[in-house]
């Protein structure tokens, strides 16, 4: 059996697989802040998983950077004492079988592009809005390589006496300190979505040019049903577009909370036909 997981800054989803086309139901525990316990808790509810069953592979998707043999976590800004922390290599000690780390939401866009919004499209962008803002280019059902990774949150939007970023302008964060409340307190009738619509189309359009996607797909909270509507990303883009003869289409993610463990199957899915 083969044991995916995706770590949080609040939760931690865990679930074993066998086939690499579904996965047992998920045991969700709330993140530990120290590693050693979240370590312990890891195991424990993997051995719970598998019982009597060997672990094949593992694959985790955690909050942040990690180093470029997916083994340990360089920073993990949410989970400070996760930091630096050998992860990967401890629970091959622990469990006896190779595992991998990668950034949740290169996880999550993976597992998009092969088992949710992007299935159909060999080339997909999939970028999140939420707390914070990132994305990640997947080609044929593969993560493209990347020197350090992918931050597209960080784009200029605007150059100005004081630049901005996407992240600064859109993300969950930066939303809730302009308005002094959750974003979803706003409302659905609110006119700063249809704002953040046409910001957010600018910067996809920065990241079609750079990526040039059949298709893109917006996940993350500010997608969710009060928030950023898709269908007016993709139609501010339509009207912004100069470059391509035609826009890719922007469709909303499909895979909710378990977009990551979808994405960790399908990196152990790929990494064993390799």
């Amino acid at each position: 059996m083969h044991i995916i997981a995706d770590i949080g800054g609040t939760n931690m989803r865990i679930a074993g697989c066998h086939d690499f086309e579904r996965f047992d139901e998920p045991v969700i525990h709330a993140t530990p802040q120290s590693y050693q316990e979240g370590l312990a808790l890891f195991v424990e509810t993997a051995r719970r998983i598998t019982g009597e069953s060997a672990v094949s592979s593992i694959a985790v998707g955690v909050p942040g950077v990690v180093t470029s043999d997916k083994q340990s976590i360089i920073n993990t800004p949410n989970l400070p004492d996760w930091s630096g922390k050998d992860l990967a290599r401890d629970l091959s000690s622990q469990l006896g079988a190779r595992a991998f780390l990668d950034n949740d939401v290169v996880f999550v866009g993976l597992g998009e592009a092969v088992y949710g919004a992007g299935v159909g499209a060999s080339i997909v962008v999939y970028i999140t809005v939420s707390t914070g803002i990132n994305g990640v280019r997947v080609v044929d059902g593969a993560v493209e390589k990347a020197a350090v990774g992918f931050e597209i949150g960080g784009q200029y939007l605007s150059i100005g006496e004081q630049p901005e970023t996407f992240e600064d302008m859109v993300s969950g964060s930066a939303i809730a300190r302009k308005y002094g409340v959750h974003p979803r307190d706003l409302g659905a009738d609110s006119p700063v979505w249809e704002e953040l619509a046409h910001i957010t189309a600018f910067a996809v359009h920065n990241t079609v040019l750079h990526w040039s996607p059949q298709r893109v797909v917006l996940g993350g909270s500010m997608f969710k049903e009060i928030g950023i509507a898709p269908e007016r990303v993709e139609a501010h883009l339509k009207t912004i577009m100069k470059k391509f003869p035609m826009t890719p289409e922007v469709v909303h993610s499909s895979l909710g909370d378990l977009g990551g463990l979808w994405g960790a199957m399908a990196f152990l899915k790929g990494s064993s036909t390799n």
